[in-house]
């Protein structure tokens, strides 16, 4: 005989009918309300901590120190240009593209894409750099955010 009785398991190829799932659902919230209220008040409480602008300076220096080791991108960009793909196809070694920036003009210097800074190309140890010759205040930076 194919039926069951209640107390015996279903067969693993049986449906599970909308009956089981509604008492499995309501078992699960009175397990959940159970919990609940087992648990102090205070525990619960404490699971995040408040934010507030009351906070002093030291705190929010220990705050900082979390993200000093975030690594970023930081970017010189010489210049843009837009190129067709088939000019861009017969690019080859000596070619010479014509960027948007003239020559002698600030750099910009863009941080994960965020232009931060403005410089000039100096040479140091047979290396580039850029000398940051002016730095782009927050509140500038929001501005242009917003355009």
């Amino acid at each position: 005989m194919d039926d069951m009785n209640e107390n015996s398991a279903p067969a693993e190829d049986s449906p599970i009918d909308e009956d089981d799932w509604g008492a499995a659902i309501a078992e699960q919230e009175k397990a959940d309300a159970a919990a609940a209220l087992a648990k102090p008040p205070e525990v619960q409480a404490t699971v995040f901590q408040e934010l507030s602008p009351k906070q002093n300076k030291l705190e929010t220096h220990n705050d900082i120190d979390f993200i000093l080791d975030i690594p970023v991108q930081l970017t010189v960009e010489l210049g843009r240009t837009k190129i067709a793909i088939k000019n861009l196809l017969q690019l080859a070694q000596g070619s010479v593209v014509e960027l948007d920036g003239m020559a002698g003009e600030p750099m910009d210097v863009l941080v994960n894409g965020c232009l931060i800074a403005q410089g000039e190309v100096v040479v140091v140890n047979d290396k580039f750099g850029i000398r940051l010759t002016d730095i782009i205040t927050p509140a500038e930076r929001i501005r242009k955010l917003n355009k």
